[in-house]
């Protein structure tokens, strides 16, 4: 997530403590006297409701029985001050519910940063962002949870998980971007440094939920360069990741061990005045290693891509078309051999999804939106609302109805 000196706010929730924060870094009895500083002050929120509903399986929350689930709720307010021409601090609170027993719906800082650029002119911009920032993943993960950012109700899963989405979203430490301005269009490049979120979602996949002990965090990298040609007619961006936790065993059976995960994704839009086709492709390295028990370390490599076409009708009217695949094992894209080895289904190592969307933005604060999916394998259902595999099914359906405002 990088800023320019024209930037005004960002979409998300924030403290307003880390706002005033901005008068620490003024003399005593100035900070709230320049009233240049308080012109930049910016507040900002939003909310979304959803209602999922599903012939078979769950997906956040009981979708599949009676009248469909409601427990896909998103909150947020954020707050951004530039307390001096060269430093903007910003900040993001969000509290999501996302089925499961709706712990997850807790307010948690989303980012909080401290910006300064000390470069920044016609040509180019340079700057460094000090606390928990956004990663750059991908076309959407800085924004995935403002619907407005969205074009779509649900991002491609294959690429943007919900399941495991603590990992990629967000990492505390430091991050270098810049950005050139060049006679083709606008050069991007960010590179972070820190600790990544692991939280409870990561530990459920990982089937390390049951073995008493946590997963820790350690250093890891991201980093993503991003080329917009003629002021975004084409768009195209590489970013890629080497997260890291430690998993560190309460069980005298086990030892403690190591996750990794090293993803690669390659991204390309281009855009018209009505329409716009975007393509994203995912290669995924990840696994546990060296736990003293063989059954809990492995190494697999995973690949995932969408298609997707926008059209823009009557001024704020959308419909989407997008066909999302993923295949969890490269070397087993059928899934038929992790069922032999009586590890779970075949098809929970597979998802091909076609989606149909629709949105309505009503004005600018308010936006509906409807969304079909047909989907084969179950790949990237939430584990926390299908706790028992062998329970799903392969082939099902889903319908989503969106309501969202902001202000």
């Amino acid at each position: 997530m990088s800023v320019s000196k024209s930037f005004r706010w960002i979409d998300g929730p924030a403290p307003v403590a880390l706002g005033l924060l901005a008068t620490l870094a003024l003399p005593a009895g100035q900070a709230w006297a320049d009233e240049g500083v308080l012109d930049t002050l910016q507040m900002h929120g939003f909310l979304s409701q959803a209602l999922v509903i599903t012939d078979d399986n769950n997906f956040f929350g009981p979708s599949s029985e009676s009248d469909g689930s409601l427990k896909y709720t998103e909150i947020g307010a954020n707050v951004s001050l530039r307390p001096h021409e060269n430093v903007l601090l910003a900040a993001q609170v969000l509290s999501r519910r996302a089925g499961g027993d709706g712990s997850d719906a807790r307010p948690v800082l989303d980012y909080g940063i401290l910006d300064y650029q000390f470069l920044s002119n016609q040509q180019r911009t340079l700057g460094v962002q000090l606390g928990r920032t956004k990663n750059p993943f991908g076309f959407y993960n800085q924004t995935r949870d403002v619907a407005f950012t969205r074009p779509s109700i649900l991002l491609p899963q294959s690429i943007y998980f919900d399941r495991t989405r603590s990992l990629a979203l967000s990492g505390d430490g430091i991050a270098a971007y810049m950005e050139e301005r060049i006679p083709s269009g606008t050069l991007r490049a960010q590179l972070g440094f820190g600790v990544p979120q692991a939280g409870d979602d990561l530990s459920s996949t990982l089937r390390l939920d049951t073995i008493p002990g946590s997963l820790d965090p350690r250093a890891s990298a991201i980093g993503q360069i991003k080329y917009e040609h003629q002021g975004g007619h084409f768009v195209a961006a590489i970013s890629g990741a080497d997260a890291n936790a430690r998993f560190e065993s309460g069980s005298p059976f086990l030892s403690n061990g190591d996750f990794y995960f090293r993803p690669w994704i390659l991204s390309l839009q281009y855009n018209e005045e009505n329409w716009s086709l975007t393509a994203e492709y995912a290669w995924r390295n990840s696994g546990l290693e060296n736990f003293n028990n063989d059954s809990v370390n492995f190494d697999v490599t995973g690949e995932s891509w969408y298609v997707q076409y926008a059209r823009r009708f009557n001024d704020n009217w959308q419909w989407l078309v997008r066909y999302d695949s993923l295949t969890s094992n490269r070397d087993d894209r059928d899934g038929e051999a992790y069922a032999a080895s009586g590890a779970g289904p075949a098809h929970s190592q597979f998802a091909d999804d076609i989606t149909l969307g629709l949105q309505w933005s009503v004005n600018p604060r308010l936006m509906l939106a409807a969304e079909y999916h047909h989907v084969d394998g179950t790949g990237w259902l939430p584990i926390q609302d299908n706790p028992d595999p062998s329970e799903t099914e392969r082939r099902w359906n889903m319908l989503l109805f969106q309501l969202s405002l902001r202000f």
